[in-house]
């Protein structure tokens, strides 16, 4: 067997370069050095003829819109980040029509930098390879409705449009925040006279025609990752029956005749000279069906656009209020709204958002079908601002702990199909004077769950006996289950 020499041992022999006229110190050029400048010179010509021939997007407007395209004015309208399919549904309408027909290109650039169209009109001499070029259009999905329906919208495209002898270029382009353009845009440019601004103006009308987000369920939300952008997310508008919101009679009544009421009436209400706009304040102690209030109005107003906020997205006032004023008949929902109504001392400019938020709804128009709903636990909070600028509430409404004829409605209702031993139901109803909703849900269930451990070998359907009914609350009303109680809305015991 062979001794192993190490890797130097197939190391190839190093290359010693010895200067060719150590005489002079010149280089003198070899027959191998002349072929090697020809090769390099021959690339580099037909690279730069090549490059010539290459299509550019400047010269794609030419030949679309004639020699005099850097001439034209180009007309620009923007959106919010959020309208982005809406305005790709209203540029697909817009193109749609008979009387036009239109190419698609895509505007590539490196790394996604937004171009305008004006720079593209501009553009002379050779071609960048780092510049705008062009390319195949990318789309990205954007949510359009609340069962996962999407709409593929073009990040940055240029439409070719030919209407009779009039030719027109579209360029629309997505937001790019990370460049410094937070708006999505639309610019326009035309060989006829005019035509470019009212294009630029039918596709606007397209957009608020095709809204995708008229008549859904929508509420705010921010990308935590996306440099504060704003996101709409849409969702299914329950069903819900009168019977399934557990109410005084009078205070139902109060409620929907200020909603639902208005909303069936505008009409003859219009007529009469009556305004729409209209404010509703539920105020009332956790748990007593603020939410399920919204939810049954919600289901009640089928064609109208509701749009709630709440949590970190009560700053988003003004943009949902824009969306309800243009999509009337438009509910806002504004939760938890004393969380924008804390007291912060004396300085000037104390309540911001509130404020605003009182200031959008005495902006809107007198015949404008928007309502606002907003509900808060510390109505005490809330007072003093809206005493200040009256007329911006004009129905407040005050839910109560449920008495023991709603707690008996609320057992029967949360009850449903299970089978429950009710012959001591009403020491349970006296027993659970201060609950909310809430206890009553989770009695029932800890009660399921009792007959179920205690049958744990039977079959069929659970049978829940008085007894376990009665041990179930004789937990909850346990003082270790002090906190369980606050958590779930009840008053201490």
């Amino acid at each position: 067997m062979a001794r192993g020499h190490g890797w130097s041992a197939y190391a190839p022999m190093p290359t010693v370069y010895r200067d060719p006229s150590p005489e002079d110190g010149v280089l003198r050029p070899e027959l191998a050095d002349l072929g090697r400048l020809a090769r390099r010179g021959m690339r580099a010509v037909v690279k730069s003829a090549r490059a010539e021939d290459r299509p550019r997007l400047s010269r794609i407007l030419v030949e679309h819109l004639g020699r005099e395209a850097g001439a034209f004015d180009v007309v620009e309208e923007t959106w919010p980040p959020y309208d982005h399919v809406n305005v790709q549904a209203g540029i697909d309408a817009w193109l749609a029509e008979p009387v036009r027909t239109h190419d698609l290109v895509g505007v590539v650039t490196q790394h996604g930098q937004p171009v305008a169209l004006a720079e593209l009109l501009s553009q002379e001499g050779p071609a960048d390879h780092f510049g705008p070029r062009p390319g195949n259009a990318a789309r990205v999905n954007v949510a359009s409705g609340p069962d996962g329906q999407v709409r593929a919208c073009i990040r940055s495209g240029l439409f070719l449009v030919t209407e009779g002898e009039a030719r027109t270029a579209v360029l629309l382009r997505a937001p790019t925040p990370e460049f410094g353009h937070g708006e999505l845009s639309v610019q326009v440019v035309s060989t006829d006279e005019g035509r470019a601004a009212r294009a630029a103006a039918e596709i606007r009308a397209a957009a608020l025609e095709n809204n995708v987000f008229r008549g859904q369920v929508l509420s705010f939300g921010q990308e935590v990752f996306g440099h504060g952008q704003t996101l709409l997310q849409f969702h299914r508008r329950p069903s819900m029956d009168a019977d399934q919101l557990i109410l005084a009679p009078e205070t139902l009544a109060e409620i929907h005749r200020q909603v639902v009421g208005v909303a069936r009436h505008k009409a003859r209400l219009l007529g009469a000279g009556q305004h729409l706009k209209r404010g509703l304040l539920l105020y009332g102690p956790p748990g007593t069906g603020k939410t399920h209030t919204v939810r049954y109005l919600t289901s009640r107003l089928v064609d109208t656009t509701v749009l709630q906020l709440t949590g970190n997205a009560l700053h988003l006032i003004a943009e949902a209020c824009s969306i309800a004023r243009t999509l009337q008949p438009a509910m806002l929902v504004i939760e938890d709204v004393d969380l924008i109504a804390e007291d912060r001392g004396m300085h000037p400019g104390q309540h911001p958002l509130l404020f605003q938020l009182l200031n959008e709804m005495d902006g809107l128009a007198e015949d404008a079908d928007v309502v606002f709903v907003l509900t808060t636990n510390r109505a005490d909070l809330l007072e003093p601002a809206l005493a200040a600028r009256p007329g911006r509430v004009d129905q407040a409404v005050a839910l109560e702990l449920p008495g023991s004829d709603a707690r008996r409605r609320l057992f029967d209702l949360y009850r449903g199909g299970l089978a429950v031993d009710t012959s001591r139901l009403d020491d349970v109803i006296a027993r659970t004077d201060g609950v909310t909703a809430s206890f009553l849900k989770e009695l029932l269930r800890r009660a399921a769950l009792l007959a179920a451990t205690r049958e744990s070998d039977a079959d069929g359907a659970l049978r829940v006996s008085a007894d376990d009914l009665a041990t179930a609350l004789d937990e909850l009303l346990d003082t270790r289950n002090a906190m369980t109680r606050t958590l779930l809305g009840s008053a201490p015991a």
